[in-house]
C-alpha cells in the first residue's frame, strides 16, 4: 500500500522492503511411538518390543511388530524404533547386507561382526541420520548372549540390558536396579552388589514386568509384547497381551 493511498483511508503505511521474510520448515521425521528391551544372560540374549503403531495420539496399528529376525546360520535379531520409515529400511538393507555376507563367505556374520556393520552404515548417514534407536541381540563366538545398542550416527557398545524408544526412561531406570544392581549395597557385608546373569525365566518375566508398568504411564506403548529368545537351538517368540487404551 502507497503512502497517498495509506493517507487517504487513514491507514498507515507499510514499507514492504524491511518486512521480515517468511521462514517455511519442513521436518521429514515423525515418531512411531513403542518401545524395545533388550537383556542377556549366560547362553541367551532376548529382544522385545510391543506393537503400537501410533502418529501422534492416533493409533495406526495394534500389532506392528519391532524385532526382526536377520537371515542366516547364526542366529541373530535386530530393532531399529522410532520413526517406522526409517527403522523398516535400515533393517531391510542390513538383511541384506548379512546374507550378501554368507553368499560371498560362505560362512554366517558373527554378533560382533553385525555390530560393526550397523555402525558403518549408522554412521555413512550421519548428515541425515535414520531416527531410530536401534538394538543387537544374539550370541557371541563363546556362545554367550550379547546385546549392543547404537545411537543414531553409529556410537554403539556392548551391554546386558537396554530399553530403547518411548518409555525408555521409564523403563531404564527399573533395569539399572533388577539387571544392573546399581546402587545396591549387601546388608550382610556392607558390599556393592555384583551383577550376575539370571536365568532365562527370570528374563521373560522381568521383560513382561517392564513393559506392564510402562503401559500404565505411557500412551504410546501398548496392546502386545513380541519377545523373540535366541538360544544355540535358534529363535523362539512369545505374545504377551498389554493394556489396548
Amino acid at each position: 500500500m502507497n503512502t497517498m493511498f495509506a493517507e487517504q483511508f487513514n491507514e498507515p503505511a507499510t514499507n514492504h522492503s524491511t518486512a521480515a521474510p517468511i521462514e517455511h520448515r519442513f521436518n521429514p521425521y515423525s515418531d512411531n511411538g513403542g518401545t524395545i528391551l533388550a537383556i542377556s544372560g549366560a547362553d541367551y540374549a532376548v529382544l522385545a518390543g510391543d506393537t503400537r503403531h501410533i502418529s501422534g495420539y492416533s493409533i495406526n496399528s495394534r500389532f506392528q511388530p519391532r524385532v526382526h529376525t536377520l537371515p542366516g546360520e547364526k542366529p541373530l535379531i535386530v530393532s531399529a524404533n522410532g520413526f517406522s520409515a526409517d527403522g523398516e529400511t535400515l533393517v531391510r538393507r542390513l538383511a541384506q547386507r548379512v546374507e550378501w555376507y554368507s553368499y560371498n563367505h560362505n560362512k554366517p556374520l558373527s554378533a560382533k561382526s553385525c555390530a560393526r556393520l550397523i555402525q558403518t552404515m549408522l554412521y555413512g548417514k550421519r548428515m541425515f541420520p535414520y531416527y531410530v534407536a536401534t538394538i543387537l541381540a544374539g550370541l557371541d563366538e563363546n556362545g554367550r548372549g550379547a546385546v549392543y545398542s547404537f545411537d543414531p550416527v553409529g556410537s554403539y557398545e556392548r551391554e546386558q540390558c537396554r530399553a530403547g524408544g518411548a518409555a525408555a526412561s521409564l523403563i531404564m531406570p527399573f533395569l539399572d536396579n533388577q539387571v544392573n544392581l546399581k546402587n545396591q549395597v549387601d546388608p550382610a557385608t556392607g558390599e556393592p552388589k555384583i551383577a550376575t546373569d539370571l536365568s532365562l525365566e527370570d528374563t521373560v518375566k522381568l521383560v513382561k514386568d517392564a513393559f506392564s508398568s510402562a503401559t500404565e504411564r505411557h500412551i504410546q506403548v501398548g496392546d502386545y509384547l513380541e519377545i523373540k529368545i535366541v538360544t544355540k537351538d535358534g529363535v523362539s517368540v512369545e505374545y504377551f497381551p498389554l493394556k489396548r487404551d
